[in-house]
């Protein structure tokens, strides 16, 4: 197991000890049993609980992370998947939602960046696996990944694909991928998932539901998909007029004045993942505008008005921010989780039943 990592700092931007306050403060939040909400009193999902974790681990605070990562193995389902909302023991929404099941593999992949604890990995080894293997069922016949399961087994949305979520959960097979090498038991099953998901990322994001509006769908396949190099470029020129306001960071939504802290720092990631960092390093100064006195970050800011809304800080928020920072001072091991560093190789694009080819595999999740 590795020795403590320093913590990030960007000079004249954000200082180490800033960085250490925001975990703190995100450790306030925390439940005894390990869960972190978005705030005091809110829900927990799993996908923004993972990256609490991740960042209480860059900024040093191992046992708070780890306790956050044992909640997540505990709460797991048979099935793999975990409630889409939880507040404290109660279930709010019973609904498997696949990126928020996916993502364990990026935190467990990124804590072996960090600390190379065998042992941690080998725990949780089986704990990704039944939940990759819930989302590699999920799969539409096009290569997307149906966002939503309910409880009964139904789809939501008659099983449509979110772009932005699919995104993610290429980068979270990758990490399983990369996980599954390194306890060296291969999962074939997810290398022709992901390479299904892989091609319609590429060929046929126009078959994912249309949340265009949405500034998620913009740079998610960039952040977390296989778009690179030119095509990556040109992505962001085309809509960064309609997301980005100058000295403030992202807007949610293009046609609501309001800018929010978690996808400026996720554009930032982006924008870091294809060597963009003079334009990087400018959003995330900008944001620090949302700094409250707690150390943790306001969820928004609305512009007109100049108000804070929702009111409240957020530690996804604040997760994100500290990730950014250690993403652009490539400070601890994992600094590079997101630019696939250290990653598996990309899975081969492999068309499913989506008109580009014959149906590669017939496949079963079933273990």
């Amino acid at each position: 197991m590795s020795a403590a990592s320093p913590v990030p700092e960007l000079p004249g931007v954000l200082t180490a000890a800033q960085v250490r306050e925001t975990a703190a403060a995100v450790v306030r939040v925390q439940q005894p049993d390990g869960g972190i909400p978005w705030a005091v009193g809110e829900h927990i999902d799993v996908w923004n609980h993972v990256e609490a974790a991740m960042a209480l681990l860059v900024a040093g605070e191992v046992e708070a992370a780890e306790a956050a990562y044992e909640w997540v193995r505990r709460r797991q389902r048979a099935d793999g998947t975990w409630p889409m909302k939880i507040i404290g023991e109660a279930v709010e929404d019973d609904a498997a939602e696949a990126n928020m099941c996916a993502y364990l593999a990026v935190g467990v992949w990124h804590h072996w960046l960090v600390r190379r604890d065998s042992g941690f990995v080998e725990r949780f080894w089986p704990v990704v696996r039944r939940a990759l293997d819930f989302v590699a069922s999920m799969q539409a016949p096009f290569g997307g990944i149906s966002w939503s399961r309910e409880a009964d087994g139904t789809l939501r949305e008659d099983g449509g694909a979110l772009l932005a979520g699919s995104s993610s959960i290429y980068h979270s097979f990758r990490a399983g991928l990369s996980l599954a090498g390194l306890v060296q038991q291969p999962q074939p099953d997810w290398e022709v998932v992901a390479g299904g998901l892989r091609h319609a990322l590429e060929a046929h994001r126009d078959q994912f539901m249309d949340k265009s509006t949405f500034s998620m769908d913009w740079y998610y396949p960039v952040l977390g998909g296989p778009v690179r190099g030119r095509e990556a470029a040109e992505m962001f020129e085309r809509r960064w007029d309609d997301f980005v306001v100058d000295g403030l960071g992202c807007r949610c939504v293009d046609t609501n004045p309001w800018v929010t802290g978690a996808e400026t720092c996720e554009l930032v990631l982006a924008l870091d993942n294809v060597g963009d960092r003079d334009r990087a390093l400018r959003l995330f100064t900008d944001i620090q505008h949302s700094r409250h006195e707690s150390g943790l970050y306001w969820t928004g800011y609305v512009f007109p008005e100049g108000v804070w809304w929702p009111n409240e800080q957020t530690t996804y928020t604040s997760a994100a921010v500290i990730l950014a920072a250690d993403a652009l001072s490539s400070t601890t091991p994992g600094a590079g989780i997101f630019r696939g560093d250290a990653l598996t190789a990309e899975p081969r694009p492999m068309p499913l039943q989506c008109g580009c080819g014959e149906s590669v595999v017939s496949r079963s999740s079933g273990r």
